[in-house]
């Protein structure tokens, strides 16, 4: 209702002073959505359920399939034929963007374009408010981060079509590799260096341990080889699992700022970890990031399905936005905007903490857990994912991936175990020691991680859980009867 609808109220209807209160409140309601359209700046504090519902259904009347004076006649006029579906997408229905671009305006859904629009908005005051403050551009795209990291990789390559090269800092994960194969384009994987860890003062201490770092040399190798003409992109990985640390990216954004070579980096959950985010920041300050691409559901407990493209300039944000194929889903722009609106920077400020501190308890539990079975943990810049190695519980009666079984039995998800002794294939390239990022490790481990939502209850309740099977373990597939 709008001022000129309650003035028309009759008084035998509702007393007028209470009218005027309800009013009052309406006014603030509306106050509130204003300045949100007016600034595109994440609220402080997070709004309420009701207020949300009540800005998305607004935005949704704003499109024709909800107009009370509808005549389509076209092959797509937004109709739902399933009640609950209709209520689940909040009456959207036509998607967003148009043929030839993702962030084109739709003249059937003003709506679902403003709804868009508004969240990449947010999700870009989002990220710099986190810790990037040099991302210019963002854009929320509804593809998985593998998919998107492809995506982006055509848009470069479409600038660059002489060039046929990624090189690709190895991260075990099957949709970073594949990502470069799906682009068309053929990657040349740099395995990381075995190097020693360095103490605060920045010498190198008598008994090192050995941790996993980006090897520039090789990269700077092959872009003599190759020519800097024939690289497509350099792609980086910050966010990862233990014990592979994050790229060095500043460095390598220095190296494809100095060979005039696009740099896209892979930072699928590193949006919840300050380190990385300085990192991101520091190499799109000194060097070069053409893009940075992150997942949606990791960075903001949404459903699987979306991912941002980010960078300092528009233009590969942009690129992207135009290579995208036809109509797209508007859900994941919903699910970010109404969790964005429901946290506001306050909200999401207590996620980051509460994480921080899990990732500190898990840490200690783990160091704990690993001196009373006479293992270690694995030395590795890595804020989010901690390794535990796994030396004195090899055996040949039993697979060390029993032990992930026997967690995972026990309701315990997302913990890996890593022998380094398997290989694999894929699209006909072997990679030694799958699982552990590098075919030079040898040590046995498992991993688990402090990400973003867990609560320490859950820390606790895995670490008791871990003790039991580690002991057990032993027991039954080692013969150890402590």
């Amino acid at each position: 209702m709008n001022d000129n609808t309650l003035k028309s109220i009759p008084k035998n209807l509702v007393p007028e002073n209470y009218l005027t209160l309800a009013n009052d409140a309406r006014v603030e309601r509306d106050k509130q959505i204003k300045l949100l359209l007016e600034q595109r700046k994440l609220p402080a504090s997070g709004w309420c359920e009701p207020m949300i519902e009540h800005c998305i259904s607004e935005l949704a009347l704003l499109d024709s399939n909800n107009f009370p004076t509808r005549c389509g006649m076209g092959e797509r006029e937004g109709r739902i034929v399933c009640d609950l579906v209709r209520r689940r997408h909040y009456n959207f229905s036509h998607g967003i963007g148009r043929s030839g671009n993702l962030t084109d305006a739709q003249p059937k859904a003003a709506g679902s374009t403003i709804m868009a629009n508004l969240t990449n908005s947010l999700v870009r005051d989002w990220i710099r408010t986190i810790g990037i403050p040099s991302c210019g551009h963002a854009i929320v795209v509804p593809l998985a981060t593998g998919m998107t990291v492809m995506l982006t990789l055509r848009a470069i390559h479409a600038s660059r079509s002489a060039a046929r090269y990624v090189l690709w800092s190895r991260v075990d994960q099957q949709s970073c590799f594949k990502s470069i194969i799906a682009a068309g384009l053929t990657p040349i994987a740099i395995d990381s260096l075995l190097a020693s860890e360095i103490n605060g003062n920045g010498e190198q201490p008598q008994a090192a341990n050995p941790t996993f770092a980006t090897d520039l040399v090789a990269f700077a190798k092959h872009i003599n080889q190759l020519g800097a003409d024939a690289i497509c992109c350099v792609l980086s990985t910050t966010s990862c699992f233990a014990p592979r640390s994050s790229d060095d990216v500043i460095e390598l954004g220095k190296l494809c700022k100095a060979h005039s070579i696009p740099h896209v980096v892979n930072n699928a959950y590193g949006l919840q970890s300050s380190y990385y985010c300085h990192q991101l920041n520091q190499a799109a300050r000194t060097g070069r990031v053409d893009a940075f691409i992150q997942s949606t559901d990791k960075n903001l407990l949404v459903p699987v399905g979306g991912a941002i493209v980010a960078g300092s300039s528009a233009d590969t944000v942009d690129a992207v936005a135009r290579l995208y194929p036809g109509r797209a889903s508007g859900t994941q722009h919903l699910d970010v905007l109404m969790t964005l609106l429901s946290l506001g920077r306050n909200g999401y400020s207590d996620l980051l903490k509460e994480r921080k501190e899990a990732y500190a308890v898990l840490l200690e539990g783990l160091t704990n857990l690993a001196k009373a079975h006479n293992e270690r943990i694995l030395p590795c810049r890595n804020p989010i994912s901690i390794a535990m190695s796994l030396v004195t519980f090899e055996t040949t009666t039993c697979r060390l991936e029993m032990i992930g079984s026997m967690l995972q039995k026990r309701g315990v998800s997302g913990c890996r175990v890593v022998s380094t002794t398997d290989s694999k294939t894929i699209d006909g390239s072997a990679f030694q020691a799958w699982g552990s990022h590098s075919s030079k490790a040898s040590v046995p481990y498992l991993t688990a991680s402090a990400s973003l939502g867990i609560k320490s209850h859950e820390v606790a309740n895995f670490l008791a859980k871990l003790d039991e099977v580690l002991r057990k373990y032993r027991t039954k597939y080692m013969g150890d009867g402590k």
